[in-house]
């Protein structure tokens, strides 16, 4: 094991451990992997997931208290220059936005979407100011900048012009725990949640925001499900954002066995890989991301993937997915054809897997060692 000189920031890691989570941890894996080792900070309350995850770096636990975003932001500007020195660290790696800006020339920061910008009605008023603040102050201050996907660098050179240097690093996919489920997983889990295997259901997964498009999708789903007898149930997965009109229509619906539309809520990560794979389809009509994660995992559970060609989602998706417009009526088309053809279904699948095998931690790692380097 190579060990470098560079601290990484892990306490904006979610409780949920979605998200960002997801790279953190696939990163911190990724780098082992490569032979790397690194300093890590992280919340007491996540220290055993990540040394589980990656257990070769050199890990120390931030005071409890930054479970509170407040104290999180204050400590992050305070006390992190502190953690940095007793490293001995050259570089600080800060993965979510936000850096003491005490420390800006010696930090490398990961900027993971633009919609802030480009789509600002998708993000609440808070929401978008403090990352639009965030992404501004790093692309002027940041030693380097990392994006998961050229349009999200795109995106920035277009709303945030600047000389410092950016690198894209396509995120990766953890293959133990998003894999083809075997039939038996895909059974019980249909079991569990009392659905009929054999018919199956058109999967949604993600956090529900208005840029996901989910009003749209239920509405194309209720037009088929009234003119054909065939269309599976659609089952959507994840925290309800600030969609109102999505979380009205899922809060009625519930999760009502036998409905045409079911809300699951958080699902447990063991159970993702059986959800997605053992889908007739997997939905994710998003009107734009910074990389497109759900979309990746479902490829490599082997799902049938219907997206938009927008923003990062085609550089992720590839030839590998069908594509349509977020809207209903463009939805509702793509969407039946797709449940009206197993072929369809079963190229896009087999593409799919192939593809995903592309997006790998190890990967998206090396190309965070030459912005490592001071």
């Amino acid at each position: 094991m190579g060990s470098l000189p560079v601290l990484v920031d892990a306490t904006s890691l979610p409780p949920d451990r979605g998200g960002v989570a997801r790279y953190i941890g696939g990163l911190l894996s990724g780098l082992e992997e490569a032979g790397h080792t690194v300093h890590v900070v992280a919340k007491p309350r996540d220290l055993a997931w990540l040394r589980e995850s990656a257990p070769g770096h050199t890990y120390r636990a931030a005071p409890g208290a930054v479970s509170r975003r407040p104290v999180r932001l204050l400590w992050e500007q305070l006390l992190l220059p502190r953690e940095v020195r007793r490293a001995g660290a050259t570089t600080l790696h800060s993965p979510h936005y936000t850096f003491p800006l005490v420390l800006a020339a010696r930090t490398v920061v990961t900027l993971h979407d633009a919609t802030f910008f480009s789509d600002p009605g998708a993000h609440s008023l808070v929401k978008r100011s403090f990352f639009r603040t965030w992404t501004r102050l790093a692309r002027r201050l940041a030693r380097a900048t990392l994006t998961p996907s050229a349009a999200t660098a795109d995106e920035l050179s277009r709303w945030v012009p600047s000389s410092v240097p950016n690198t894209v690093a396509h995120l990766g996919v953890d293959s133990a725990l998003f894999t083809v489920p075997a039939r038996d997983a895909v059974v019980e889990f249909a079991g569990r949640h009392q659905l009929d295997p054999n018919h199956g259901w058109v999967a949604f997964l993600g956090t529900v925001e208005p840029r996901k498009s989910v009003p749209a999708l239920v509405r194309a789903h209720g037009e088929l499900t009234a003119t054909r007898a065939d269309v599976p149930p659609l089952l959507v997965s994840g925290a309800l954002g600030w969609d109102e009109e999505a979380a009205a229509l899922l809060r009625e619906a519930g999760d009502a066995p036998g409905s045409p539309l079911r809300y699951l809520g958080y699902l447990p990560l063991d159970e993702l890989s059986a959800f997605l794979g053992g889908s007739t389809v997997v939905a994710y009509p998003s009107t734009g991301e910074g990389f497109g994660l759900p979309v990746l995992e479902a490829m490599a559970c082997g799902a049938a993937v219907l997206t938009t060609r927008r923003l990062a989602l085609p550089e992720v998706g590839g030839d590998a997915v069908a594509y349509s417009e977020p809207d209903a009526a463009s939805l509702a088309v793509v969407l039946g054809d797709l449940l009206h053809d197993a072929e369809a279904r079963r190229a896009l699948s087999v593409a799919g897997i192939a593809r995903a095998g592309l997006f790998t931690w190890r990967a998206c790692a090396t190309s965070h060692l030459p912005v490592y380097q001071p």
